[in-house]
């Protein structure tokens, strides 16, 4: 790799050794991808403060300094952590205070992390413990190269903000938040932005469960590349677009998708290829039937244990839109429903009167964390419902339990029922 006199000093600890260290990670790394240089980025989302046994046990040994330079750094060495170098948040992490006697979660875990968010924090990462950090404040600019985790997060980076970003790892982020610096390779090159593949939408698209599953047939068509679809859809929003680029991200690898005339990179479908348009793929009556199909092929039991919404976090509206469904009416006795959103929004939600509507029905507006990223879901689950293609895809495999997908109004009213009765409309 060719570097800067900048990132040669870093190099050779003119900043200190953690951020010789994190630059001895980054050209490592570098050279694996076979990538030139280094770009630099002001821009970083990773994870640091969520707990685990590994985590605790090095903490107890060195340390958060030590978590850190062994986690984040790839270093077993005792360096001192100093204030991160660039603008750096914290997504999603474990369950925070306000799951105590919610959700099965170790108390201990909870204590770590806040331990951790205190040692963070001081250090110049912002606590936003979300997958969903452009809700809640870190909305970079069209080209800005940033150094993002999490699945979602990155695919939303990428097309609808415009922004650059690979899917990072907690490693490459920890080094990136300490130098500023993150391989140039990827995404963050014009060439490996343009579109490879054509879908045409022949079924209209109209509504939430919609763009989950156009975006699940997206994933599964094109795996690790870039699709541009065109065609019959009403205009997405934030909602929208974040639920089709999860679940693209979660049946393929999709890092990077066009809308011609709504994404920030494809004004129009030329312009979205390098190159001739390529023939187009149908997604139609058909394809949505299979593709609903596939995403209930793992319920058998029509007996609902526990309802889960907001995946990736939810928005305001969401929130807002679960209260109204769930406004009078009270839950089945044996089924929970946790609805996931990041903290500053369900602050939002409580002066709004949303989670008292939601509370008073029996459900639950959790932060910070998910029962995926944390592996928990309530004692005794067999059978759960949702609105995400995502934890319709991840959760079965994860928790070993049956899953259902469909839409808000279907999952609410599994959530008051205890019974899956949902179906395509």
């Amino acid at each position: 790799m060719i570097l800067t006199e900048e990132e040669k000093a870093m190099r050779d600890g003119a900043e200190g050794p953690a951020v010789a260290a994190a630059m001895d990670l980054l050209i490592r790394y570098g050279d694996a991808l076979g990538a030139q240089r280094l770009c630099d980025t002001r821009n970083v989302a990773g994870t640091s403060t969520q707990p685990s046994p590994l985590k605790a046990k090095l903490v107890a040994e060195g340390g958060w300094h030590k978590a850190f330079a062994v986690l984040n750094l790839d270093c077993d060495d005792p360096v001192e952590i100093p204030d991160m170098r660039v603008p750096t948040c914290q997504l999603q992490q474990g369950f925070g205070p306000d799951s105590a006697g919610v959700v099965p979660y170790p108390k201990e875990f909870v204590e770590l992390q806040s331990d951790a968010e205190a040692f963070y924090g001081r250090r110049g990462v912002n606590i936003l413990a979300t997958c969903t950090p452009y809700q809640v404040g870190n909305l970079p600019v069209r080209g800005e190269h940033c150094a993002w985790m999490e699945s979602s997060a990155v695919v939303y980076c990428n097309s609808v903000l415009g922004a650059r970003t690979n899917c990072e790892g907690g490693t490459s982020t920890g080094a990136a938040s300490l130098t500023g610096k993150i391989p140039c390779w990827g995404n963050h090159l014009a060439e490996n932005r343009f579109g490879t593949h054509h879908i045409r939408v022949e079924s209209g698209v109209r509504d939430f469960l919609d763009w989950g599953m156009l975006g699940y047939f997206a994933g599964e068509l094109v795996q690790d590349q870039r699709p541009v679809v065109t065609g019959e859809f009403t205009r997405p929003d934030l909602v929208d677009l974040k639920h089709f680029g999860a679940a693209a991200a979660s049946s393929g690898g999709v890092e990077l998708y066009h809308l011609p005339g709504i994404t920030p990179e494809a004004p129009t479908v030329e312009a979205a290829f390098d190159g001739p348009v390529p023939d187009a793929v149908v997604y139609g009556p058909r394809e949505r039937r299979a593709i609903y199909e596939k995403l209930n092929d793992q319920g058998r039991s029509t007996d609902v244990d526990f309802v889960l919404l907001g995946c990736p976090h939810a928005s305001i509206d969401q929130i807002r839109a679960a209260a109204r469904a769930l406004d009078g009416r009270r839950l089945h006795s044996g089924t929970q429903l946790w609805i996931m959103a990041p903290r500053a929004l369900k602050a939002v939600a409580d002066r709004s009167g949303y989670t008292a509507v939601i509370e008073k029905a029996g459900g639950k507006l959790l932060a910070d964390s998910c029962p995926a990223m944390s592996r928990v879901a309530p004692p005794g689950t067999k059978v759960f419902a949702t609105d995400s293609a995502k934890q319709a895809h991840y959760l079965p495999a994860i928790l070993g339990i049956e899953a259902w997908f469909g839409s808000l109004e279907d999952c609410v009213d599994a959530a008051v029922t205890g019974r899956w009765r949902g179906g395509l409309r």
